[in-house]
């Protein structure tokens, strides 16, 4: 295994938490708000504008492949311009692109709005974990928690989604298309986390040490071969084609089953605020396992949360389900992050990151229209989500057998 590389000369832990806060926002924006907002504007949405399951778990497969082409233009961007422009400038046009939604009602228009948002998304998300993995460099012994905080950093973008989805329906109940009025607020606040943005990019402009400056290790470090990671690669296809069905239908699920407004607001909300203490809880295995063995762990607790909602109903349900979901999601992605960070050599991460994102998106075109196509069938949104949970349980599977490099 490459060594980690040597911290800076120590830096006080708050202002290290600082950063990674403000830099998480950059996951609120790209994750959060961009991507899993659409699950609460589905339903009214739908109902709108006559959609089937099909043609709404295609908006977020074409999102995916916008997600996909941003992967693998990703690596040249930040050659070229650096991680830190690309993270900050894929934040603001992501959120000019979600005031543009408001103004679209034909489907064409709204899935190309779709497929510009995945491509930005992948930009800043992506651009924004080399970031967060060389503040963890910083400080070794915090260095999953810090990576973890930016992942969680989706859970604040959640958690603004479910309090101002509702409130903007209600506001503008009368108003023609009133889920129009939910995109130009979820705009407003991209653009509020934007401004906050540019502080962790400043000083994490530059790596904290020269790539060469390992711990015992190589001038020349041997590369990695990506079939060397293929198992836990392979697992993170299928959490992407497992996760976005859940998150793309639980609350039309629920509100099939007849949870109240207060309901799915409280459910959404608590799922957000789950997604946001889950790096103090996992922080420790992520520091640990140096295979597949976390990935394998959360992925098998986010089948079970999938599974909750298909085999119960009820409030309490709900609830539990979208804690334990919120608690385990986002932590496969620093999983991932963590495991290029524990392997490989610096000088391999951005590779690294950008192989694991192509494989995830890759899960994610497939997964929201298969799940669409089994909604559409006998059994409905329940059987759907059967799909999810068995694609995350196979991709725990295939993570458990992934060793450390």
């Amino acid at each position: 295994m490459p060594a980690m590389p040597l911290p800076t000369p120590l830096s006080p832990p708050m202002p290290l938490m600082r950063l990674a806060l403000a830099l998480s926002l950059g996951a609120a924006v790209s994750l959060g708000v961009t991507r899993f907002a659409y699950g609460l504007l589905l339903p009214p949405m739908r109902d709108d504008l006559g959609w089937s399951y099909t043609l709404a778990g295609t908006m977020n497969t074409v999102n995916a492949v916008g997600y996909l082409l941003g992967a693998l233009l990703t690596p040249v961007l930040m050659r070229r311009a650096g991680p830190s422009a690309l993270f900050l400038w894929g934040g603001w046009l992501a959120t000019l692109l979600m005031g543009v939604a408001g103004f679209l009602v034909a489907p064409e228009a709204l899935l190309a709005q779709r497929l510009l948002a995945g491509v930005l998304s992948a930009f800043q998300f992506i651009a924004g974990g080399l970031l967060a993995a060389r503040l963890a460099a910083r400080d070794i012994a915090r260095g999953s928690l810090l990576l973890s905080l930016y992942y969680g950093g989706a859970g604040l973008g959640i958690i603004a989604s479910a309090l101002a989805v509702p409130l903007m329906l209600q506001v503008a109940a009368t108003q023609p298309h009133a889920w129009a009025w939910a995109w130009w607020g979820l705009a407003v606040l991209c653009a509020l986390a934007s401004v906050f943005m540019a502080w962790p990019v400043r000083v994490l402009d530059e790596p904290p040490a020269p790539v060469g400056e390992v711990v015992g290790a190589a001038a020349d470090p041997p590369s990695v071969r990506l079939r060397d990671m293929g198992w836990l690669l392979l697992g993170y296809g299928l959490f992407g084609a497992g996760y976005i069905g859940y998150m793309t239908f639980s609350v039309a699920l629920l509100r099939d089953q007849g949870l109240s407004a207060l309901g799915i607001t409280t459910y959404f909300t608590l799922l957000g605020v789950a997604v946001v203490v889950a790096p103090r809880v996992w922080a420790g295995l992520l520091d640990r396992e140096r295979g597949g063995g976390a990935f394998a762990r959360l992925n098998a607790l986010l089948a079970v949360a999938a599974l909750m909602p298909v085999l119960a109903s009820g409030w309490v349900v709900a609830l539990v389900s979208g804690l334990l979901f919120g608690l385990s999601f986002l932590s496969v992605v620093a999983s991932t992050t963590a495991f290029v960070r524990h392997n490989l050599p610096p000088a391999s991460w951005a590779r690294g990151i950008s192989s694991f994102t192509i494989c995830f998106a890759v899960g994610h075109i497939v997964g929201p229209v298969l799940t669409g196509l089994i909604s559409d069938g006998p059994g409905g949104l329940a059987r759907g989500l059967v799909f999810s949970a068995l694609a995350l349980a196979l991709g725990a599977a295939f993570a458990w057998r992934q060793r450390p490099l």
